[in-house]
């Protein structure tokens, strides 16, 4: 069973910028996979963020196209998430998630009914 923990969220004025880290308890090295970051707001649905595919292929929501960027580090098992020019409307919970290969496509991947392993979420203000 995975086990994913993200670290990194807080409070930060509006332009500013913060970095999510997502640890996994197994490493995917070598594995078909798809690893995302989703949020949701008080009162509003969860939404897809950004994905990344495991042969580098990324999808963003237009809405932080431009200002956020998905990383990982294999070695350390970890997923980042730089958020820069952050806005009000970005503050929400976020959640790293793992899908199967099969869900990285730019149909999919913002779908989180297709991701089987999610952390316990960090939240960001903003």
């Amino acid at each position: 069973h995975v086990q994913l923990v993200e670290s990194g969220g807080g409070s930060v004025q509006a332009g500013g910028s913060l970095r999510l880290s997502c640890g996994s308890s197994s490493g995917h090295t070598g594995r078909m996979y798809c690893m995302a970051w989703f949020r949701q707001a008080p009162g509003k649905e969860r939404e897809g963020v950004v994905a990344l595919a495991s042969d580098g292929s990324t999808w963003y929501a237009d809405s932080v196209k431009g200002r956020f960027t998905i990383s990982q580090d294999d070695d350390k098992n970890e997923l980042y998430l730089q958020m820069d020019s952050l806005k009000p409307e970005d503050t929400a919970m976020y959640y790293c998630a793992i899908a199967p290969w099969g869900y990285c496509s730019s149909r999919k991947w913002a779908i989180d009914t297709n991701y089987n392993h999610w952390g316990q979420g960090t939240q960001v203000t903003v």
